[in-house]
């Protein structure tokens, strides 16, 4: 019921590609409100409504599209 923003730790980033890839694979999904995906930290942060996703489903989606996901502040 609320908005949540949690960072998550993405390896496999190489490139604009790979954060246009990040960004594909999680903007699409019900209750996640941004992503802002950072190349040189390798991170994503995003905002969420967690009452229709979490932080594991996003990290998941992120592991799907062919990186290594793991939420950084759960």
């Amino acid at each position: 019921m609320a908005n949540q923003t949690r960072i998550i730790k993405v390896d496999g980033m190489t490139c604009e590609k790979c954060v246009e890839s990040v960004h594909g694979a999680t903007v699409g999904m019900d209750g996640v409100v941004s992503i802002a995906v950072d190349l040189a930290d390798n991170l994503a942060t995003v905002t969420f409504d967690d009452a229709k996703t979490s932080a594991d489903k996003i990290a998941s989606a992120i592991d799907n599209a062919g990186f290594d996901a793991t939420v950084a502040n759960s």
